[in-house]
């Protein structure tokens, strides 16, 4: 026997002329600007802006939330469509450091990162630490 579960979910709007598909389609474009303002305040700097002026603020916001599409971009064009996974900015972050860190080691103890031995581990090492890598 299968067990089927329903869900029900209610959307309300002011707007008594709009269409119940936009209410749907606002709803979720909502949830996703969330998340955007969500990754800059935890990983861009978005509430640490000190400017005054409306065009520095400005600047600021924009350079923030830019840098999230940069990375969203850089990480889901390399990947296939069918092949994408949740983003997650904690991750990107997380594969930049390791980077970093890794061409430090092979820079600073003279190793050959090209080396089909350490292709694999380089590898396992740049996805240390992350979540939905």
């Amino acid at each position: 026997m299968k067990l089927t579960i329903r869900v029900h979910k209610l959307y309300f709007s002011t707007d008594t002329n709009i269409d119940a598909i936009d209410i749907v389609n606002d709803y979720r474009s909502r949830f996703q600007i969330e998340f955007l303002y969500r990754d800059g305040k935890q990983h861009t700097g978005l509430n640490d802006g000190q400017a005054r002026s409306a065009n520095k603020l400005a600047f600021h916001f924009n350079a923030s939330l830019t840098a999230i599409n940069l990375a969203k971009a850089t990480n889901w064009l390399s990947i296939p469509k069918n092949e994408r996974k949740a983003f997650s900015m904690t991750d990107i972050k997380t594969i930049n450091h390791n980077t970093l860190q890794l061409n430090l080691f092979f820079d600073k103890f003279g190793i050959n990162p090209h080396s089909a031995k350490n292709k694999k581990k380089a590898r396992e090492l740049i996805l240390y630490g992350t979540i939905a890598a």
